[in-house]
């Protein structure tokens, strides 16, 4: 849309109060609020220059100065307001008036009679003048060459049950003589009590399937209530065998800290002894060394027995070391624990999903069906038992959405 726009679509004058709709173009207000009015009885609201239709009135947004200054170009004076548009005119959803030479207004009454759609100008002989007293008015239908008998071009009066169609009066004498012939309102009659009938059980059937509906939306709403429930009931356990875990942990790197320390304090403690009694032996080492170079007889004679029978008398204990020490067997058993806390927690997996599956939701029966206007009714909706899962493959590859999902990380951590 140009802003440089200075007239109005429908007035053809200078803008006025200029609005704009959502499509972009300017009307005065004035103006589109007297085309709109006329459409409020339809529903429908149509853009006058580019026919964009809206299922609901748009709110006009009222134009800054730069439009108001188009309409003051004349410093003298403002135009004058703008004309009520005449909205009478057929549109191109609109059905014309027969009658009407050039621009067609719009048809708002059918004469069955006549076979023409008129205006409210041209219709006022029907209502004025005793020739078109007998002649039958509804509100204009269109496509009235389906009122016209194609092989006699006649008016259709009556209605051939025989042959299921509506025919003319000249269309008795040969095409459906000795047929079962009723008059359109008598057969229209008929029908419309089927009709009524028919519009009774459409009416029953919408009950029905509103029950339905709102009884799947409070299971749904029951649904959502139960998993959230069992979720959190779940994490939290799972938090709690978590915590077990843990705590499992914790002791058993205290059993194993604690006999490190043991062994440890053994080890330090042969040491230390060990240490004492090298130190014992060079000392006495050194002795004999020093007795073994002395000159004084005696006093070697008196040395050597003293040594010989202090060595004789000392029995030292022997330090012996198991080089297959190891903690091996602990990590055996942690390894043994783990595998059997995996297959526990996959059969157990396995059969909370069969469980969980054989409890059934929602399905739709179509065993149970009753005749529609048309067609068989929509089947209603009953309950499906799901494919059971058997092993944990199955589990897992059906319980996929969410790898991150805590029950699914435990499972691998174990």
């Amino acid at each position: 849309m140009s802003s440089d726009q200075d007239g109005c679509h429908l007035c053809k004058e200078y803008l006025r109060d200029a609005v704009s709709i959502p499509c972009g173009h300017i009307f005065c207000a004035v103006c589109l609020k007297t085309y709109w009015d006329h459409a409020d009885h339809t529903g429908s609201y149509i853009c006058p220059e580019c026919r964009v239709t809206y299922s609901k009135r748009p709110t006009p947004r009222r134009m800054g100065g730069s439009r108001t200054s188009t309409i003051q170009r004349n410093s003298e004076s403002f135009p004058p307001p703008p004309p009520d548009p005449d909205y009478n005119y057929a549109g191109p959803q609109d059905i014309g008036c027969d009658i009407c030479i050039g621009k067609k207004h719009k048809a708002v009454k059918s004469c069955l009679m006549c076979l023409a759609s008129y205006c409210d100008k041209h219709l006022k002989p029907h209502y004025e003048s005793n020739t078109f007293k007998r002649h039958k008015l509804v509100d204009e239908i269109g496509h009235l060459d389906r009122q016209i008998c194609p092989q006699h071009q006649k008016g259709l009066e009556l209605f051939c049950r025989t042959d299921q169609m509506c025919i003319c009066v000249l269309c008795t004498v040969k095409e459906h003589k000795g047929h079962d012939m009723v008059s359109a309102e008598q057969e229209r009659a008929e029908e419309q009590q089927r009709l009524g009938a028919t519009q009774a059980e459409i009416q029953e059937k919408i009950h029905d399937r509103l029950k339905q509906m709102e009884e799947l939306k409070q299971a749904v709403d029951s649904l959502k209530n139960s998993a959230h429930t069992a979720l959190q009931e779940c994490e939290k356990m799972f938090a709690d065998m978590m915590r077990s875990i843990e705590r499992m942990q914790q002791e058993m790197t205290k059993l194993i800290s604690a006999n490190k320390r043991a062994a440890l304090n053994n080890a330090e403690g042969h040491v230390e002894r060990l240490t004492h009694e090298i130190a014992d032996l060079k000392r006495r080492d050194s002795e004999i060394t020093q007795l073994s170079r002395t000159e004084d007889h005696i006093h070697f004679i008196q040395s050597y027995h003293m040594l010989i029978a202090q060595t004789e008398a000392e029995e030292l204990p022997t330090v012996t070391v198991n080089p297959y020490f190891t903690f091996g067997p602990v990590t055996k058993a942690v390894s043994e624990m783990k595998q059997h806390l995996n297959e526990f927690s996959n059969d157990e997996l396995v059969k909370v999903a069969k469980a969980v599956n054989k409890m059934t939701f929602c399905q739709l029966d179509e065993s149970k069906k009753r005749r529609s206007v048309k067609s068989e009714e929509a089947p209603v909706y009953k309950s499906l038992p799901p494919q059971d899962l058997q092993h944990r493959d199955d589990f897992l590859k059906y319980n996929r959405p969410s790898r991150s999902r805590r029950g699914h990380r435990v499972s691998h951590q174990l």
